[in-house]
């Protein structure tokens, strides 16, 4: 199964050689890189996110396996999707899921169900893919959007990502795309998003999945990095650290309706 790019020529760009400018355009030169565990990124188009996600990748050394968790925007497919063999095309070339690991990843948490429709048009994972293609020779990946806001799910999926990453003779990175809150002004999506930060920023993924819904945040994937948060808490991560945030409006110059964008490292 080859997986066909939803939103090359819109989130990023179709030609190979304009998509390889605009990535180095957006990863920091001679940037010192250093180990981390996990990372939260955005997944907006490149020309209001890019920058953020790439001083994200650009500051990180990334190895070449990756569990990335996603949202899924639209309602269609499984609630815990999965994807367990086969690859995902990008202008680069196709990218390969990692077999092995995705199916060890799918017996470790049996709700997760293999679906290529809750796949097919969701843009969260897709627009990672050409900045870890551009900054990691042999780039394999495992691939999981939810659907689902209950959290004893989230939390059961995050151990089950813990004990396979645990498992692993060579590391793994987490990666959870995430834009933060939406379609209010400036002032306060920078606010709200001002809270979930923090929450992730203390590893508290109860407290995140909490003040998320209590104070109203529209951060679309907060539940893949909850559970991520549950599975770096397990794997003794201890530190985490805002490496940029921006909204839309620093782009565009509207302050009325925003989206946030918040780029973190998690070690």
């Amino acid at each position: 199964m080859v997986r066909p790019p939803a939103v090359a020529g819109r989130f990023y760009p179709s030609d190979p050689q304009e998509l390889a400018q605009e990535i180095d355009e957006y990863v920091r030169s001679g940037e010192a890189k250093k180990a981390a565990r996990g990372c939260v990124v955005p997944h907006a188009g490149y020309m209001y996110s890019g920058h953020v996600a790439g001083a994200v990748y650009s500051s990180i050394e990334i190895p070449p396996r990756c569990i990335l968790l996603g949202p899924r925007h639209y309602p269609r497919g499984e609630a815990m999707a999965i994807l367990t063999d086969g690859s995902f095309a990008t202008p680069f070339a196709n990218a390969p899921i990692d077999p092995a690991l995705a199916r060890e990843l799918a017996r470790a948490c049996p709700r997760l169900r293999e679906d290529v429709v809750a796949h097919q048009s969701e843009h969260s994972l897709e627009v990672q893919i050409p900045f870890l293609q551009r900054l990691v020779n042999d780039f394999r990946f495992v691939p999981v959007v939810l659907g689902t806001d209950r959290y004893p799910v989230l939390e059961e999926l995050g151990h089950a990502v813990a004990r396979v990453v645990a498992a692993q003779d060579e590391p793994v990175l987490l990666v959870a795309s995430s834009d933060m809150n939406h379609y209010e002004s400036n002032e306060i999506t920078r606010k709200k998003d001002e809270r979930a930060i923090a929450r992730i920023l203390a590893l508290d993924p109860r407290g995140l999945y909490d003040t998320v819904r209590n104070e109203e945040i529209s951060m679309c994937g907060y539940a893949p990095t909850v559970a991520m948060l549950v599975a770096l808490r397990d794997l003794g991560a201890t530190t985490a650290e805002l490496v940029r945030y921006a909204t839309s409006g620093d782009i565009n110059g509207d302050r009325e309706q925003v989206v946030g964008y918040a780029g973190i490292v998690l070690r």
